[in-house]
C-alpha cells in the first residue's frame, strides 16, 4: 500500500517537515508516495538531498515522486529506489514523458493518467516501469468524464511492453470489475 509523506494546506507551496523524515524508515510499507499533496517541481534542492540520503539508507523501500512540470526540474543523480513520474491528462501533454526522461536521470519512471480529458493516442513508453490510470473525482462543474476506450488504449500499449498497470478504484462504473487491473511493479516486493 502507498502512504502519503505529508498533507499540506496549499498544493502550490510545498512545506518541508524535516521531523517527518523518520517516517521513511518504517519498513512496514513497500512504497511511499512523497508528493501526494505537492509537485516535485516545487521542492527545494536541500529537501531533495535530505530525502535522497534517507532513501539510500532504506534501499528495500521504494519512493514515488510525481510532477506535472518536468520542464522545471533538473536532477542528474537519483537513488535506484526512486520512482519519478509525470501526470498526463490529455494528448496535448504527452510531451511531458520526454521532459521527464530528459530532465530526471532515474532507474524507474512512471506515468499517471488522471484525470483524463481525451484519448492520449500512441505513447512512447521507452523506459517506463509503471502506469497508473484514474479519473476525475469530486463535484467540479464541467467535470471530465473518462471513456472506457481511453483507458483500454493505455492498458493495451502497456501490456505490449510488459508494463504493470494500476487502475484506481474511481474507474469502477467506467470499467467492469473484471476489467479492473491493479498491478504493482515487482520492485515493490509485495509488501503492503
Amino acid at each position: 500500500m502507498l502512504c502519503e509523506f505529508h498533507t499540506i494546506d496549499d498544493f502550490n507551496k510545498p512545506v518541508f517537515f524535516e521531523n517527518k523524515l523518520k517516517m521513511l524508515d518504517n519498513k512496514k510499507y513497500g512504497a511511499y508516495l512523497l508528493t501526494g499533496q505537492s509537485d516535485l517541481s516545487g521542492w527545494d534542492k536541500d529537501w531533495l538531498r535530505e530525502v535522497f540520503e534517507r532513501m539510500k539508507k532504506n534501499k528495500e523501500t521504494q519512493y514515488i515522486f510525481l510532477t506535472k512540470r518536468p520542464e522545471k526540474i533538473k536532477i542528474d543523480n537519483t537513488p535506484d529506489n526512486g520512482w519519478f513520474g509525470v501526470t498526463i491528462t490529455s494528448s496535448k501533454e504527452k510531451y511531458r514523458i520526454n521532459e521527464l526522461r530528459n530532465n530526471i536521470k532515474a532507474k524507474h519512471y512512471h506515468l499517471t493518467f488522471e484525470p483524463m480529458f481525451d484519448d492520449v493516442g500512441n505513447l512512447d513508453l521507452t523506459d517506463i516501469s509503471w502506469i497508473v490510470i484514474g479519473t476525475e473525482t469530486g463535484n467540479r462543474k464541467n467535470k471530465g468524464i473518462t471513456k472506457r476506450e481511453w483507458v483500454e488504449n493505455i492498458y493495451n500499449q502497456a501490456k505490449e511492453k510488459n508494463i504493470p498497470v494500476f487502475m484506481k478504484e474511481d474507474l469502477f462504473g467506467i470499467l467492469s470489475e473484471e476489467k479492473m487491473i491493479q498491478e504493482f511493479p515487482k520492485d515493490f516486493g509485495g509488501r503492503k
